[in-house]
Parts: structure tokens; sequence; C-alpha cells
């Protein structure tokens, strides 16, 4: 009789296990297998397992709120599916061989706030309503084929900390929208082909602790209200075109570790930065 019990328990518990998430997000769970060959993963899904023993998700209240899939060898393109998985907040996919672009519903799941796809294989433009994920805290894009502008929607992600879109094919000035990232501490833009000057509204990210755009087109006087950013810890402009004598920035950055501009821009001695009207209104 406490065998026929304890089988009954083991029953019910694993049909819970199974029923644990919806058929809706278990089927967006499949079309992310499938589109990028889940057989030849690393650490692949055993399908006939719950999925609450399927490799790198979190589920919390029956819901799927982590995918932490990197250096797994996912190969292929996302599908459109993904937007099923409304409760997601992290999805890291960084260091695989995804291709294609970014699928258009990728943008429906409003609760992400990590969105880690770097080092991968992604083509095409960023979303032009990525503003729509307001909830994101970090951004990271590095180390693909993107091309285009950087959306000015941009700037509709006030939570935003981390926005790292280096080693793309991006082009474009900087969005004015972009002073509106007042929670932004990491901005990395370098070996893209940006161009334009950089906006005295750069001021407005006080929390800015790292600030990468080396190897652009940017060109110009740097702005006077660089100098406030009195958190920064990283600024590293080489490879563009400013003009100028920054020899003494360093000194009015109190927090500064890694600083560097071009041999050009560290001659004479600074006594204020010039500035320079913005630019990235004309066309």
């Amino acid at each position: 009789m406490k065998n026929l019990k304890l089988t009954a328990i083991l029953c019910l518990l694993s049909l819970f296990a199974f029923a644990s998430v919806s058929q809706t997000q278990k089927d967006a769970l499949l079309a992310i297998y499938n589109a990028t060959n889940g057989d030849s993963w690393e650490k692949s899904w055993d399908l006939k397992q719950p999925i609450s023993d399927w490799y790198g998700l979190t589920i919390e209240n029956d819901n799927v709120v982590e995918i932490s899939l990197s250096f797994n060898n996912l190969n292929g393109n996302l599908p459109n599916d993904i937007s099923a998985l409304t409760a997601l907040r992290v999805l890291n996919l960084s260091f695989n061989k995804l291709e294609g672009e970014l699928p258009s519903t990728l943008t429906k799941i409003t609760r992400l706030e990590e969105l880690k796809l770097f080092s991968n294989n992604f083509s095409g433009s960023i979303p032009s309503d990525i503003g729509n994920l307001t909830n994101l805290r970090s951004l990271e894009l590095y180390n693909n084929n993107f091309i285009g502008e950087i959306p000015s929607s941009i700037g509709n992600l006030e939570k935003l900390e981390n926005l790292i879109l280096s080693s793309n094919l991006l082009i474009g000035k900087l969005p004015d929208s972009i002073s509106n990232l007042k929670s932004l501490k990491v901005l990395s833009l370098f070996d893209n082909s940006f161009l334009g000057t950089i906006p005295s509204s750069i001021g407005n990210l006080t929390h800015l602790e790292e600030l990468v755009l080396s190897n652009n087109a940017f060109y110009g006087n740097l702005p006077n209200e660089l100098a406030q950013l009195d958190n920064l810890k990283t600024l590293l402009l080489n490879n563009n075109a400013f003009k100028g004598n920054y020899a003494a920035l360093k000194n009015k950055l109190p927090n500064i570790v890694d600083f560097d501009l071009d041999e050009a821009n560290m001659k004479g001695v600074l006594v204020t930065l010039d500035e320079e009207d913005d630019d990235n209104d004309d066309d």
C-alpha cells in the first residue's frame, strides 16, 4: 500500500513538473531549440524531461524568466515565437553562432531586463522600436554585424545601465535622445563608423563610468560638459578626428583610471575644453 501511495505521489510530482510551464511557452522554447539546431548544442535539452530540468532555464511562478545559453553552439536564427515568453527577464545567448536579423517580435518582451546577444553573427538593423523594452538595464550587442544607426527610441530606456554596441557596422551620429539615459554607467561604441561631434548633452549622463568611442569617425572639439562626468573611470577616444589639446583633461576627471587619446591630442596645455556647436541636426 505504501508503495502504491509513493508511486502515485511521484506520478503527481512528475505531472506538475511537466505542467509547470504553459504549452504556449513550451512551444516557444521548442521553436528556439529547432531554429538553432538544438541537437548539436554543447548542452542540449532532453525534450523527454521536465522543462525545469532543461539546461540554462530559470523558471519562477510557472514562467520562464531567464534563458542563459552562452558558449553553447547555438547555430541558426532566432524565431519570432520567442515573443511568447512574456515573463522573460534575461536573455543571454552570447558566444554562439546565431545569425540573421533579430526577430521583429523581440521588442514585445517588455519585461526584459538583460539582453545579451554579443559575439554572434547577427545582422540587419537594431529594431527601431527597441525603446519598447523600457525595463532594460543591459543591452549588449557587440561583436556582431549590425548595420544602420542607433534608433532614436533608445532614449526611452531610462533604466539602462549598460549600452555596449562595439565592433559592429553601425553608422551615423549619436542620437540626441541618448542624453535621456540618466542611469547609464557604460557607453561603449568603439570599432564602428559613427561620425559627428560629441553632443554637449553627454554631460547629462552623470552616472557614466565608462565611455569608449575609439575607432570611429567622430570629429570636432570635445564639449566642456565632458569634464562634468566626475564618475568616469574609463575614457577611450583614440582613432577619431577630434581637434584640440587635451593634455590636462585627465586631471579634470578625479576617478579616471583608463585614459586614451591620440598622441596629437595630448600635446600642449589645456585651459578649458573648446566647445563646438552640436551638428546632430545637420543632415
